[in-house]
Parts: structure tokens; sequence; C-alpha cells
């Protein structure tokens, strides 16, 4: 296996030294209304939501609370965790690597919408089953990847900043041996800002061992 990018292992901090001036930067103009009303639909009105790699709240996790969904985000920068709790006291948020994530409750919808691909290729097949651990019966499940298999890396205020992709049939192996099945995918949506994004339903048992 070839040696993981260095920036692989300085997202966490990288985000922890940038919280404030992410929270300025990722604006408050919702284009993922469209696919988070996807997601929405999959669910029941009042779902619970688990939203890993929630950041600071804004602008997906408000539209779900403001939608009357009870939202527990997880992000694992503590600075961005606490302007969440400052900004919706009301919620649950949790200061955790999205990899080692135990809560021993279930959710009928799970979002991972631009954090799961800041993990390297073999953290995120390892992510499925921490996916299917959180899922209650019939869950959504949301996230966005790559088009394709590989790594990317961008840049954020001058840092190196990682992105990971399987290959989309090996995402699709992954979710169905996990009991999900895919209710929508595109690739590169224009109308999402070019984003990759895929939507699933937990249907059936799969057939990995936990």
């Amino acid at each position: 296996m070839s040696a993981q990018h260095p920036a692989s292992a300085e997202i966490i901090d990288l985000y922890e030294r940038h919280a404030a001036s992410y929270n300025v930067d990722r604006g408050r103009s919702l284009f993922e209304r469209g696919w988070l009303d996807r997601f929405r639909a999959e669910v029941t009105l009042s779902a619970s939501v688990l939203d890993l790699g929630c950041g600071s709240g804004e602008p997906i996790a408000r539209y779900l609370i403001e939608q009357g969904h009870d939202v527990t985000g997880v992000d694992s920068a503590p600075s961005l965790i606490r302007i969440c709790a400052e900004r919706f006291p009301e919620r649950t948020w949790i200061v955790a690597d999205m990899r080692r994530l135990d809560l021993g409750a279930r959710f009928g919808g799970i979002l991972a919408w631009d954090s799961f691909f800041h993990l390297t290729a073999e953290d995120q097949r390892a992510m499925f089953a921490v996916f299917r651990a959180h899922a209650a019966p019939g869950a959504a499940l949301m996230f966005t990847s790559g088009p394709a298999h590989g790594e990317a890396i961008g840049s954020y205020h001058g840092e190196p900043l990682y992105h990971a992709s399987l290959d989309p049939q090996e995402y699709a192996a992954l979710l169905d041996a996990h009991g999900f099945e895919i209710v929508a995918h595109v690739v590169e949506d224009a109308a999402c800002g070019g984003h990759t994004v895929w939507l699933a339903r937990q249907g059936h048992q799969g057939n990995t061992q936990t």
C-alpha cells in the first residue's frame, strides 16, 4: 500500500487552528438544500440526525434544526464544537473523531457532508461499520465523496487540505455489504457546486460481521 500524503494526518489540527476563519468562510448560502430535502424525504419529519463533521453548525445543522430535527453534531475540532454549542445550546454537540465514534445510539438520519472525504481510503472503508452501528432501521445516510479513486490536495489558508476517494463501485459495494440501499448518486452535481453525492437508506442486514 502506498504511503499517504502527510496532509492526511493534519486535518484535525488544521480545522482547529482555523476554526474562527472557517466559521466565516463557510458562508450561509444553502446550496445543498436540494440534497438535504431529498435526505429529509427518506426519514420521518422529526427524525434524529447525526451530523458527522458538523463544523460550526451553519448552514446545514441550522437548516435541519429549523425543519424540526433533533440534531447531534460531531466534530474533531473543539473550537468548532464550542461555536455550535453557543449557537444552538439546546442540541447535543460532541468533540470526537468520527473514525472511533461509538455513541451507543441510533439515528434516523446520518450525514457526512464535506467531512468524510477528508479521511484516507482505509479510514473511509472502516467508516461504513460506524455508519451501520449508528443507523436506526430504515435510516437515511448521505455523504459526499470524490468522483473517482484517488487523493486530491487542496489548500486552506495556505495549508494543504487533504481529500481522498474510493472508486464508485467500491462505495456501492460497501453500502450494500453494510445493509444500505442506494437511493441516489450524482457525480459532480452541477446544481450543487460540483459535489459528488451519495444518498442511501438502511434496508437490509448486510453481509459483514460487526
